[in-house]
């Protein structure tokens, strides 16, 4: 896919192996200049090195109201937005957590959609795809919490698609399914929770296999998407 002479911002795209890198290393391939955003420094460093190119790192903890608006002031020229950092939080009674997590996976991907669109259709238009989940659509036990994040970013994603097509900035949603990121064989060990067994296909993704969607949603081949979730899940939404 051709992203040249664009400028894409992939947020939780800090890290070796997880979504946010794959996508930055597919938007990268195609000739974008790509902002990968974390909270450590130096594992963003390892990811620029890994990708090459005109890549390079903004550091940012999205929990904090602040420093997303400066990570929005610092990349407020982007072509491609790509909200994919998130919270991934099981079972819990915590209210710091569960703020955390609408802190993260909603209220971060709010704070720079509203800031970057209006600069997106200020020089003509843009993409914006917010990583979305399966556990928005489907009942999970002990995903309630970052289920209901997803729920409501998928919400937002039909919302501005209406508003910002104006504008010519298309807004949609990719929905992964079980997906053998870092953070996932972090939390749910290297069977990714058995979730994998749960799909028709009866495996989890390579992060690789649903970077190519994001690409596409954001790419001028799917110009006429808007308000859209495309599920990556490997055919879980559809039983």
């Amino acid at each position: 896919m051709d992203f040249r002479g664009k400028k894409a911002l992939v947020t939780g795209s800090g890290a070796i192996g997880g979504l946010g890198h794959a996508v930055a290393k597919v938007l990268a391939a195609g000739g974008a200049d790509v902002t990968v955003s974390g909270r450590d420094p130096e594992r963003g460093a390892r990811v620029v090195e890994d990708i090459g190119g005109h890549t390079g790192f903004l550091r940012a903890d999205l929990n904090e109201s602040e420093e997303v608006r400066r990570l929005a002031d610092a990349a407020q020229d982007v072509d491609v937005l790509v909200n994919n950092a998130a919270v991934l939080l099981g079972a819990t009674r915590d209210l710091d957590a569960y703020d955390e997590a609408f802190a993260v996976n909603v209220r971060a991907p709010f704070l720079l959609t509203t800031a970057l669109a209006p600069h997106m259709a200020a020089r003509g238009g843009g993409s914006i795809v917010n990583i979305s989940s399966t556990a928005a659509g489907i009942g999970m036990p002990g995903m309630a919490v970052y289920g209901a994040t997803k729920a409501a970013l998928e919400s937002l994603t039909r919302a501005w698609a209406a508003e910002y097509a104006p504008m010519k900035v298309r807004v949609n949603a990719v929905s992964p399914g079980p997906m053998r990121s870092t953070k996932a064989v972090a939390e749910l060990g290297q069977d990714v929770g058995g979730f994998g067994e749960t799909v028709p296909m009866a495996r989890a993704a390579d992060p690789a296999e649903v970077a190519e969607v994001v690409a596409f949603v954001a790419s001028h081949r799917a110009g006429f998407v808007t308000g859209a979730t495309v599920a990556a899940d490997g055919g879980r939404s559809a039983i």
